[in-house]
């Protein structure tokens, strides 16, 4: 009897009874089972006898049972050839497939780091006790509702995939280990496999014959998540880091990872961090209130599959969709209409009242009486920023913008495909730095091609460090149009130290190519 004669209801060694079949192929069929002995679930595994895998098969499994570590679903018992059918019962757990999980969507920054830690604290357990996988893939974790990881086939998806269970070089078998925890990570990232062996995922991209960063593929990715992933598949890892060989070391950097606020030069070193253990669900599942229905209530979706909940801004369209409706639609159409009178006249009276660049001027005091003789600002240093990037944007050429030259300029990286930075990241800019306390009254920016977005933001009094984001910053001003240079009045006068300008959104150098420039900075204000 081979695999295929199995059914539903057949009884193996006396008590296990077969209930549904969760997959076949490759010769080798999983079944849910329940032990009748014991009243519980198992998994069987089944091969036919005479498969010529099936004596390395019962190798592998008893060899997978020298590892305690409770993340690997244990062997508890394995047959041969009864009735021409080899096979192994497993513990059984109600959870999800990696693959099936990132189908829906991928994983935060934070929640992908944790999940693949357990991955990699595991196999190194593992691995100390001379045991590896050698065959890992999304469909080979799995992930319970209460954000346990489990992981299947330790051992024996390699003699599945028609290996050798031996371990001629143990230094390759862990490399291959742990390459694949670096593949599990790419793909929780980004939703991609960059991985040779077959799944349901879409396979990663390459640029030039390189495996492309997760950051160059989703939007968001923590820089230092990144940073691991590259020194495991790296080849070799950027920018001279050196790469993680050994599943401890991953999972100890893993633990360390996955914050989205980047870490400045400026920046005292971050303790560890920790997480909620629920690394699955995106909010608690809430139960409705009230009596379940009398007949077959049908099954809730699991949290893991449930969308996701609404974002700020979609819960605030929401409430201005229902402001509108009956005769509360005339009120906010009023107010709308007021508020853009009033940024018309606020715009008209800025492009009038500033005076030209380089040359002092007075500005009216709070009760119109007293003048304010306000002049050109030194400026100290310029630093460029790139907080969701590499830290720095061509920050060598920041001090152009205030070289008083209108021909040289600061340029941004060049991106491809979308003025808003191709989607990579919220944006870039200059960190102005004035020395010193001052109370600026206007900005004269001179920018490089059009149209250009730009806000220009300042650090709050008494602010030392210099601001590495624009997070925490008061915004002070915005541009979208295609002006070469831009006037902003701050009322009341900023007292800062620290002015940013931040682009958004940058203009076409060449068919399909967006860099932003910017020329020429002047701050005006008094000491």
């Amino acid at each position: 009897m081979d695999t295929t004669t199995l059914s539903s209801g057949q009884v193996l060694a006396g008590r296990y009874a077969l209930t549904d079949l969760i997959n076949e192929g490759d010769g080798v069929s999983t079944w849910l089972a329940e032990d009748t002995s014991l009243h519980r679930s198992v998994g069987i595994q089944a091969m036919a006898a005479d498969d010529r895998r099936a004596a390395d098969f019962l190798v592998a499994a008893r060899a997978s049972t020298r590892v305690t570590d409770p993340r690997f679903l244990r062997v508890l018992d394995a047959v041969e050839a009864e009735d021409g059918v080899t096979y192994l019962i497993r513990e059984w757990a109600r959870a999800f497939p990696l693959d099936v999980v990132l189908r829906e969507s991928t994983m935060p920054s934070r929640r992908a780091a944790t999940v693949v830690a357990e991955v990699a604290e595991a196999l190194g357990n593992a691995h100390e006790a001379g045991v590896y996988h050698r065959e890992l893939r999304p469909a080979a974790i799995l992930l319970k509702a209460s954000g346990a990881v489990r992981i299947t086939g330790l051992a024996i998806d390699h003699v599945i995939a028609g290996h050798d269970p031996g371990v001629d070089d143990p230094q390759h078998a862990e490399d291959v280990d742990v390459a694949g925890v670096g593949h599990l990570l790419y793909a929780c990232l980004t939703g991609r496999w960059p991985g040779a062996a077959p799944t349901s995922l879409r396979r990663a991209p390459t640029e030039h014959g390189r495996l492309m960063r997760p950051r160059q593929v989703r939007a968001g990715v923590a820089l230092d998540v990144d940073t691991v992933c590259d020194r495991v598949l790296g080849t070799p890892p950027r920018h001279h880091e050196t790469p993680l060989r050994t599943a401890r070391d991953l999972a100890h950097h893993l633990h360390l990872s996955g914050e989205d606020d980047p870490i400045g030069p400026d920046d005292q070193p971050s303790l560890i961090r920790t997480s909620s253990p629920d690394v699955f669900r995106n909010d608690p599942v809430v139960v409705p209130w009230g009596p379940p229905p009398a007949i077959n209530p049908p099954k809730p979706k699991p949290a893991a599959l449930a969308p996701p909940p609404p974002t700020t801004y979609e819960r605030s369209k929401a409430r201005a969709l229902r402001a509108t409706r009956g005769d509360r639609a005339w009120i906010v159409s009023g107010i709308v209409i007021a508020i853009v009178l009033a940024l018309s006249l606020g715009l008209i009276v800025g492009r009038t009242t500033t005076g030209s660049p380089g040359t002092t001027g007075t500005v009216a005091g709070g009760d119109g009486a007293d003048r304010v003789q306000v002049e050109p600002l030194a400026i100290e240093r310029v630093l460029a920023i790139d907080p969701e990037g590499d830290l720095q944007e061509n920050d060598d050429e920041a001090p152009l913008a205030v070289d008083g030259d209108r021909g040289t300029a600061w340029r941004t990286s060049e991106y491809y495909g979308s003025a808003d930075l191709a989607g990579l990241k919220s944006g870039v800019g200059l960190v102005v730095d004035l020395g010193g306390q001052r109370n600026v009254h206007a900005l004269q920016v001179t920018l490089g091609g059009s149209p250009t977005s730009l806000a220009v933001f300042a650090a709050p009094a008494g602010v030392t460090r210099t601001p590495r984001t624009v997070r925490g910053l008061q915004r002070i001003g915005t541009l979208s149009g295609t002006e070469p240079s831009a006037s902003f009045l701050t009322n009341p006068p900023a007292l800062t130290r620290y002015v940013v300008l931040w682009l958004t959104e940058l203009p076409e150098v060449r068919p399909g190519v967006f860099q932003g420039q910017v020329r020429e900075v002047e701050v005006r204000g008094t000491p």
